[in-house]
C-alpha cells in the first residue's frame, strides 16, 4: 500500500525556493517517502509528536505519518541547522 504525500505549505515554500538540482533530490525522497515512509533511512524524532526524520545530504524532511488514512504529511524541509529550530 502505497502513501500520499501532502505538503504543508512551510514546506512547499522551501521546496519551492530550493535549485532544482537540490529540489529533484527532495522530490524523489518524498516519493520515497510514498512508498516506504518507515525505509531504514527514516529516523523516529523523540518528543511529544510522532515525528520522523529522513536525511537528504546537509537537508531534512520531517514529517508525520497517518496509516488509518495512507497519507504522509511533510511538515518542515529545511537545513539540518535550521530545520529543528
Amino acid at each position: 500500500m502505497t502513501h500520499t504525500a501532502i505538503l504543508l505549505r512551510d514546506a512547499q515554500k522551501a521546496l519551492d525556493k530550493m535549485d532544482a538540482d537540490l529540489r529533484e533530490r527532495m522530490v524523489r525522497a518524498i516519493r520515497l517517502l510514498e512508498d516506504d515512509p518507515r525505509h531504514p533511512g527514516v529516523i523516529k524524532m523523540t518528543g511529544p509528536e510522532d515525528l520522523y526524520r529522513v536525511r537528504v545530504g546537509e537537508w531534512r524532511i520531517v514529517y508525520a505519518i497517518r496509516d488509518h488514512e495512507l497519507v504522509v504529511i511533510v511538515i518542515r524541509i529545511g537545513h539540518r541547522r535550521e530545520v529543528y529550530r
